[in-house]
């Protein structure tokens, strides 16, 4: 009979032990979270930032791309790049393109011929990020001439 008073005790103190009323308020709970999210987003922001930023550079090098058949056109009709001068808008008034395209940052490309790196060819740039000439990293200016 002891042995049972004692299984039974041992049972009724374990039951007891869960069936205690404290734990987490509200508030505990919700500054936990918060605390958690904004780690997470102190880990996440710049990575997100990161990837962000680079597929705007690559869509500035498709941007550049995109010119090439106009030109290509344009040059078998005419039989020569349009100049400096003429610049990209030729290609809208003379109907290669329905409208001229802007890089990824709002900004018109850039457009030289003859081009300095190779006179025989058109040189296309974007001016990146900084919206400036030169630059490095995200604000370096992406060129025609450095994709091929």
């Amino acid at each position: 009979m002891n042995a049972r008073k004692t299984i039974k005790e041992r049972i009724q103190q374990a039951a007891a032990g869960f069936a205690t009323n404290s734990g987490f308020t509200l508030i505990e709970i919700m500054i936990v979270v918060s605390i958690m999210a904004l780690l997470t987003g102190l880990v996440i922001a710049p990575n997100l930032m990161r990837s962000w930023n680079k597929s705007r550079v690559e869509a500035a090098k498709v941007g550049i791309k995109s010119f090439e058949i106009p030109l290509m056109e344009y040059n078998s009709d005419k039989g020569s790049y349009p100049s400096t001068e003429e610049g990209l808008n030729v290609l809208v008034t003379e109907g290669y393109l329905k409208k001229l395209p802007v890089d990824p940052w709002g900004s018109p490309f850039q457009y030289r011929f003859p081009g300095e790196s190779d006179p025989d060819t058109y040189e296309i740039w974007s001016l990146g990020a900084d919206k400036q000439e030169g630059g490095d990293g995200f604000n370096a200016d992406i060129k025609s001439w450095d994709e091929k």
